[in-house]
């Protein structure tokens, strides 16, 4: 396993300057979030303008991308897949491997879900992508059985985990167990939290990441550990993702 960062921990900053504070914290990995919501690395921009952003992206201060995080804004599904063609061919090129989206909200209809995921899924694996679908509150992969359902559905789906999603909002004592699906996780976002906050400073939430991280070895994932801190007003979010580094590392 090998620690990386997010570009999230920096979204409010220009691309070429959060990827060189990433740097600078001394990180040697950046997961890139092509996120619709972003003011850059947009989805739709991508499927329109992939060479540029290619260019753009060929400097990355000496960090290597491990992992593309997807977020595509429309419900058309042809369309999404069109976008979501455009951002596999950009990992490819840059060969990243390991490309994360989101599963559809609570109330989608199951069987559309997994219409759409098998056709990301056959296209992924047209490129040797691996394909993670990430779990997350108040979405289908909240529920762990639906989880692994849905990679039970679409043959070679696997699960970028979040354990944040699985402590927020839930007492001690009856959050759901995500021991059963570490088997299919392909990726993994992390930071700390509470019942009662969904980010807090490192050290002063419920997160066991000793723990997380054993599991994970026991399981043979070696793949990222991915520092997502979430900008917040008076939160030193470089202070933050440099004891979140060195924390991990110590754990490995």
């Amino acid at each position: 396993m090998f620690v990386a960062a997010t570009t999230n921990c920096f979204r409010n900053m220009p691309l070429e300057q959060a990827l060189e504070k990433i740097a600078d914290l001394e990180y040697s990995h950046v997961e890139l979030m092509f996120h619709e919501s972003n003011d850059y690395l947009k989805p739709s921009v991508i499927q329109h303008h992939l060479p540029e952003v290619h260019r753009q992206l060929k400097n990355l201060f000496r960090l290597n991308p491990t992992c593309f995080s997807v977020e595509i804004d429309t419900e058309d599904t042809e369309e999404y897949v069109r976008q979501f063609i455009a951002c596999l061919k950009l990992a490819r090129v840059m060969q990243v491997v390991t490309v994360t989206v989101r599963s559809a909200p609570w109330g989608f209809p199951f069987n559309r879900e997994v219409e759409r995921l098998r056709k990301c899924m056959d296209e992924a694996n047209k490129r040797g992508i691996l394909l993670g679908l990430l779990t997350e509150r108040e979405r289908l992969t909240e529920d762990i059985e639906t989880a692994k359902s849905l990679c039970s559905f679409v043959p070679g789906l696997k699960l970028t985990l979040d354990p944040s999603h699985f402590i927020y909002k839930y007492p001690e004592g009856n959050r759901p167990n995500f021991e059963s699906i570490l088997d299919l996780v392909s990726h993994v976002r992390l930071r700390d939290t509470k019942e009662k906050k969904f980010q807090v400073c490192v050290g002063q939430g419920e997160m066991e990441f000793g723990q997380i991280i054993a599991k994970l070895q026991q399981k043979g994932y070696r793949g990222a550990l991915s520092v997502d801190i979430v900008p917040e007003k008076d939160l030193d979010v470089a202070q933050e993702m440099r004891k979140m580094r060195l924390l991990l590392e110590s754990l490995l």
